[in-house]
């Protein structure tokens, strides 16, 4: 097998010492059937990024995190490179202007969709009047925004047909990140929208029992926060195939924030996967890579290794390098950044020479804070298989220095 069991932790890959005490202490924490790392694992809240926990009966609001139903989409299109390569910066341009990245909404037609109708709402007028209102409110305005951090929209081509696709990366924006802040204060017995006393990484995780009340609310919250994901993305999406005048012939859409409702040795349990792309055998999946590496479309394979994965494998890169680290501290006041070791020219040079035309981004999102996706794929070989390889040519995100209190 390509993973090691350490303290009883399944790890793929070069372990990181913060992320392995944090998933040994989600392994040590409720009624848990196993606890993994994926090889792109880092530190996170609580649960490690890239950490998969499988629970008996129980779902994790801080196991999923705040940004629930952070996933990917891309899909193919009908257009190849030749057909866009000399529109190529007027098009990024363009997704620039009408996709709204960051806080603010650039395109201000608000996108309506049958979610707001769902009957989980209920959900949250149980809660409160005030906490219903809010919520829709918030979710009606953001609904089709990719927020910042390390959230993108990307064209691709695929060198081996020279067709290009499209791909993106985002959540459920607030709506999400307050319903997760919501459930784990009322689990700790907190006001919904109170204001959380400074949890801390190491924080053991929040759980709730699938039986009880509080836990079936969180878990028909997080599926519409799930649903609200798939919207957005799905829009975007949409929004980009009218810019390029293309239709689309395959797609593939995935969360890697989540919590599911899945059958392992015969069992019934609930798979929290954070920073982690579900792999059953035949399931495709997009893991994206960083602005100066490829990304991939892959499909779970039928093997004894990935039935002990649990069905997961890798979400991305994995970072080597903090925000912090890379692009130095913000002084919100001066907006001025200091410290950071990686370079505004050193990223830009990178970026151009691997062919990318790109847009907004931070040093804290360039090639350098990140593994090489070929290096945590290769620790998966034995779970999936590569059917698709992808170079980024246009990348656009958030500007630089854009506050957003949602990014992950």
């Amino acid at each position: 097998m390509a993973y090691q069991t350490i303290n009883g932790v399944r790890v793929w890959g070069a372990p990181d010492e913060g992320a392995l005490s944090q998933a040994r202490t989600c392994a040590e924490t409720g009624n848990v059937v196993q606890a993994l790392l994926m090889a792109d694992h880092h530190k996170g809240y609580s649960q490690p990024i890239g950490g998969v926990v499988v629970y008996d009966g129980q779902i994790s609001p801080s196991g999923v995190g705040y940004d629930i139903g952070c996933g990917n989409k891309a899909v193919r299109t009908s257009l190849h490179v030749d057909d866009i390569k000399h529109q190529l910066p007027a098009i990024m341009d363009e997704i620039a202007r009408r996709v709204s990245f960051g806080m603010g909404r650039v395109n201000k037609d608000k996108v309506d969709h049958e979610l707001f109708d769902d009957p989980d709402w209920a959900v949250y007028a149980a809660i409160g009047e005030q906490e219903h209102d809010k919520l829709k409110a918030l979710a009606r305005e953001q609904l089709g925004t990719v927020g910042s951090g390390n959230h993108y929209v990307d064209l691709f081509e695929e060198p081996k047909t020279g067709r290009i696709w499209i791909g993106n990366h985002f959540g459920s924006r607030g709506f999400g990140h307050k319903t997760a802040s919501g459930f784990m204060n009322l689990a700790v017995g907190r006001a919904f929208f109170g204001k959380s006393p400074g949890e801390k990484m190491e924080q053991p995780p929040i759980l709730l029992d699938l039986s009880s009340e509080l836990g079936d609310m969180y878990y028909r919250a997080m599926k519409l926060a799930g649903r609200y994901a798939y919207a957005g993305r799905d829009y975007v999406i949409d929004e980009v195939l009218s810019i390029l005048g293309a239709a689309a012939d395959m797609d593939v859409h995935n969360h890697h924030n989540y919590a599911w409702k899945e059958k392992h040795n015969g069992k019934e349990a609930v798979v929290v996967r954070k920073g982690a792309t579900p792999s059953a055998p035949g399931q495709v999946g997009f893991i994206g890579g960083s602005m100066g590496d490829i990304s991939v479309i892959v499909r779970g394979k039928d093997t004894a290794e990935n039935r002990e994965a649990y069905y997961s494998t890798v979400h991305g890169a994995g970072r080597i390098m903090s925000r912090t680290q890379a692009a130095g501290k913000m002084n919100w006041k001066t907006r001025k950044r200091m410290g950071g070791e990686i370079s505004t020219r050193r990223m830009e040079d990178a970026i151009r020479a691997f062919g990318v035309e790109l847009r907004g981004a931070g040093t804290d999102e360039s090639p350098f804070v990140y593994r090489k996706l070929q290096d945590v794929l290769d620790a998966h070989a034995e779970t999936i298989e590569v059917m698709h390889v992808l170079k980024p040519i246009g990348v656009c995100m958030a500007g630089a220095d854009e506050f957003d209190p949602y990014k992950d």
